[in-house]
């Protein structure tokens, strides 16, 4: 499986504007869903917080959808 590059242009994303971003989701409104119904990994820990920051160099492991990694712009 190949990883994702998603760039970012700040210092951190949240989890939620990533799964936005990344269009993983449709709208803000299903990420609270989304992140009980799925398991998550960033760098290889669980997460499930919607507020998570995410850095440049970070790898986010969605099962069954896809890998990603968090890319400076």
């Amino acid at each position: 499986m190949s990883i994702q590059q998603i760039k970012i242009n700040t210092e951190f994303i949240t989890m939620s504007q990533f799964l936005k971003f990344a269009e993983v989701i449709d709208s803000g409104g299903m990420v609270k869903w989304f992140l009980e119904e799925h398991d998550i990994k960033v760098n290889g820990e669980p997460e499930n917080r919607r507020g998570k920051k995410l850095r440049a160099g970070d790898t986010v492991e969605i099962a069954g959808i896809g890998s990603y990694r968090i890319e400076q712009d």
